[in-house]
């Protein structure tokens, strides 16, 4: 090792590719000592089953962004496939660690004992481990009395602003001789791919063609799964892999909201306030992982049918929307938010399946997988929070209200495409003769229906009703109301 080793700093990058309002990076630049960026390809996150390669795709083009704008600082970001610790251990074979900067991830449980772990190797070693605030999620609160007031205060704070001057970061040169001890990580990737690209430069055109034209349609198209894919903003990967912050979003949204178009843009500020709500709440109650944030749902067993949730994961229900839905999704990495919950209502109510079996094909297809947003809504789609309303979707008369001329369903089942809207939205409607004069023939064509959909509905919802009742849920449901929301919706259960 080394002896007359160069003291340095490291901004560690997880949920942050970006070099704009992020406050690891501001505190960095605040010492004296030169800055490495690091971003690790964990091995363990890597196989963890919430993540598949368009994922790792998206954080490579991000990362490739940032490299963009580092060069001309002549510096990069060292990209490396390793383990945290293990990449800290070899760094100090070139480099003594003051201070390593991160911000605090709200993350999976494998992520929170990877932190735990560091923690210990950060202390057992000298070194300080500052975690900055992101955006606006707070660690450590016991209830939520005046979270709408912080939230409101970060996001109005002016952004983070720092001068970045090339002296500050270790030099190409330097990093490249560090990677000879590394297994360092290929950032390219394909670029006919169809999925968003990653990348602070590609979520500011999506931001600024939402903002100056796209939004004026948001809230009429925002339950349309054809629609919805222009005029909704397309922000949510870029959000939740950190290329911006939802600051700049909401104070952006801000500078181009206007009388006229307050409506759509109003709505969409709410809905940024409502996505740091549902990760504060993963970040205050991490079980909801595993279990039902309410125990009372805890005795609720659902039998386990793999054919069923083959057949939701393949989009072969026989259930047209469902179906579309899922293919889209699976090709596309997007569904607005009324089809995700089409899907989630679909799986754990109509197939009576347990949601702990959606998670990881969700996660998985979702591109802007977020846990802090996957597991509370799974819950409240699944209807086991006892604080929501049970909302057990109808795939038909969504399908006729969202999708009226089936345009979606024709784009994503093609099978269905030939026959009259009517059928395509129903086919098991058609007679023989009807099958005939279209040549097609359900159950070889396309899928009967898996389940007999009025049943399943009235099932899960005698349950679900029913559970509703049960005192260990009731109390539950206060204890969540007092730890997760404001005081007086604890008046929900007394008018329910």
């Amino acid at each position: 090792m080394n002896t007359n080793r160069e003291e340095i700093n490291i901004v560690w990058l997880k949920r942050d590719l970006r070099l704009q309002d992020n406050e690891a990076i501001c505190n960095a630049l605040k010492s004296k000592k030169r800055i490495l960026f690091l971003y690790v390809f964990e091995h363990s996150l890597m196989d963890d089953a919430h993540y598949s390669e368009r994922h790792w795709n998206f954080i490579k083009q991000s990362l490739v962004d940032m490299n963009d704008d580092l060069k001309a600082l002549g510096t990069k970001i060292l990209c490396v496939n390793s383990e945290v610790v293990t990449v800290f251990n070899q760094l100090l074979d070139y480099y003594k660690i003051d201070t390593v900067f991160s911000h605090q991830e709200t993350g999976l449980l494998i992520t929170y004992n990877r932190d735990k772990d560091f923690a210990r190797y950060c202390r057992n070693n000298s070194i300080n481990w500052i975690e900055n605030n992101n955006n606006g999620v707070l660690r450590g609160l016991l209830n939520r009395d005046d979270w709408f007031e912080k939230w409101d205060n970060y996001m109005d704070a002016p952004q983070i602003t720092y001068k970045i001057k090339a002296d500050k970061f270790l030099k190409i040169d330097k990093i490249k001789n560090i990677e000879r001890s590394f297994f360092v990580s290929d950032l390219t990737t394909k670029e006919d791919s169809v999925f968003q690209k990653g990348g602070t430069k590609m979520a500011w055109r999506y931001a600024n063609g939402f903002f100056e034209t796209r939004h004026k349609n948001y809230m009429y198209h925002i339950s349309k799964p054809t629609l919805s894919r222009e005029s909704s903003s397309r922000l949510s990967p870029y959000i939740a892999w950190g290329n911006v912050s939802i600051r700049q979003i909401y104070q952006k949204a801000l500078t181009h909201k206007t009388e006229e178009n307050k409506k759509h843009l109003g709505a969409f500020i709410s809905r940024l306030r409502w996505q740091a709500h549902f990760i504060q709440k993963f970040e205050m109650e991490h079980t909801m992982e595993e279990a039902s944030i309410n125990k009372g749902y805890h005795k609720l067993k659902k039998s386990v049918s793999e054919v069923y949730q083959e057949a939701w994961r393949k989009g072969q229900t026989g259930f047209p929307l469902v179906d579309a839905s899922m293919r889209c999704l699976n090709e596309t990495g997007y569904l607005n938010f009324r089809m995700r919950s089409l899907l989630v209502s679909f799986f754990t109510h109509i197939l009576w399946q347990p949601w702990q079996d959606a998670t990881h094909h969700l996660s998985q297809q979702f591109l802007d997988f977020e846990p802090g947003i996957h597991f509370p809504q799974l819950q409240m789609q699944a209807a086991e929070t006892g604080i929501n309303n049970i909302r057990i979707y109808n795939p038909i008369k969504n399908s006729l209200d969202h999708d009226e001329e089936a345009v979606f369903i024709k784009k994503w089942v093609p099978e269905l495409a030939k026959l009259t809207v009517a059928f395509i939205h129903e086919p098991y409607l058609m007679t023989t003769l009807d099958e005939h004069f279209n040549d097609f023939k359900l159950g070889e064509n396309y899928p009967n229906p898996i389940v007999d959909g009025k049943i399943a509905r009235k099932k899960a919802s005698d349950i679900l009703f029913n559970m509703r009742k049960n005192p260990d849920v009731i109390s539950e449901s206060y204890r969540i109301l007092s730890k997760h929301t404001l005081s007086d919706r604890k008046k929900m259960l007394h008018t329910n």
